[in-house]
């Protein structure tokens, strides 16, 4: 906690210097972003202070008792030594508690992707289901999405598409989404009623803000060029598509959706601090001890979390064993149950490191 402590008050000197600065001052966007996050880290730094003030009255009145002094003057720094442990406890507590709302508040912004995997056409249907069921859950909790870029099929399916979704509790909800969903059903087209196994990936990603997260412009190539509907059809007859490569990792990001490059160029950079912010994450996850990584998962979307059986009516969640037999009140958003066991789940799994 203390080094989280020490980074708040950094970024709040910054803060403190950014906000006087003429190009902060010229730039209206800018200085509203700075003035917010600095006013909502001014509660947690007071009560840093008051919090330091305390352990270093603490410090001083401890380095008396080794002292030689009266027994009345010694009983009177021993209880004033008791209140002072008594209020440090209840501030260590609610810096505790200010910490964890500072990091639930960043975030409440995510952006979400989902891709076909195995199974072709059945899969590229199923990520515009799954695109579906996210939404109708965004709309029920008043959560508002936007769609940062799409690649549809000539079959009504999308082979990716990512969106973002923001509003109170957003990420604290659907991280539990990140990884391969399975869905099983007959196809349309299968004559002899044979099911189909397909696989669709979702990631959930915590979308940072421009200051959270700066990408060195030098370490991007953009090229834009002229959008493609589905089937290849054109859909604009000006290169407002656009597609960001971050040299250093290989990342590559395109966006098609908008008709103004400059709308394309912003989604398509949002995305891409999204990915670099996770792929950080992923990074750090990977160093931490296995006790560590059984507390947080393993965040690898590789594994298989939940299957979606059609014939069945069944949707089974392999991380918790739960089984719900409505399928199509899931898809029609009401994911609920899964939520509320995944985090119960998650809550135990802290308890017992």
């Amino acid at each position: 906690m203390l080094e989280k402590l020490v980074a708040i008050e950094k970024r709040y000197k910054e803060l403190e210097e950014l906000l006087v600065k003429e190009e902060t001052l010229a730039d209206k966007d800018k200085y509203q972003v700075y003035a917010k996050e600095l006013s909502k880290l001014s509660k947690i730094v007071e009560r840093i202070k008051l919090f330091d003030n305390k352990n270093a009255e603490l410090k001083d009145l401890e380095h008396l008792l080794s002292e030689q002094h009266e027994e009345s003057f010694l009983d009177l720094a021993k209880t004033e030594i008791d209140k002072l442990r008594g209020e440090i406890s209840a501030l260590t507590s609610e810096l505790e508690s200010l910490l964890s709302q500072e990091t639930a508040d960043k975030q409440e912004e995510l952006i979400m992707e989902i891709r076909a995997g195995t199974g072709g056409q059945e899969a590229s249907l199923f990520v515009g289901d799954l695109y579906r069921m996210y939404t109708k859950y965004a709309d029920a909790r008043g959560f508002k999405y936007e769609v940062m870029a799409s690649h549809p099929t000539d079959t009504g399916g999308f082979k990716e598409v990512i969106f973002s979704i923001s509003g109170k509790g957003a990420y604290k909800n659907l991280k539990y989404e990140s990884g391969v969903h399975r869905v099983q059903r007959v196809p349309a087209t299968e004559s002899s009623g044979r099911i189909h196994t397909s696989t669709v990936t979702v990631a959930v990603l915590v979308e940072p803000q421009e200051v959270d997260l700066v990408v060195n412009p030098q370490d991007l190539k953009i090229d834009v060029y002229r959008s493609k509907g589905a089937g290849g059809q054109s859909v604009n007859t000006t290169d407002s598509a656009v597609r960001i490569t971050h040299l250093p990792t290989g990342m590559v990001v395109t966006c098609q959706d908008e008709r103004s490059q400059l709308k394309n160029k912003n989604k398509a950079m949002r995305v891409l601090r999204a990915r670099l912010l996770d792929k950080t994450k992923q990074e750090d996850l990977n160093k931490m001890t296995s006790e560590r990584r059984l507390q947080v998962g393993t965040g690898d979307r590789a594994e298989k979390i939940r299957t979606y059986n059609f014939p069945d009516r069944r949707i089974t969640d392999h991380r918790i064993n739960l089984t719900i037999y409505r399928l199509e009140d899931v898809l029609d958003g009401n994911i609920n149950e899964f939520i509320g066991r995944l985090q119960e789940n998650e809550k135990k799994k802290k308890a017992a490191v």
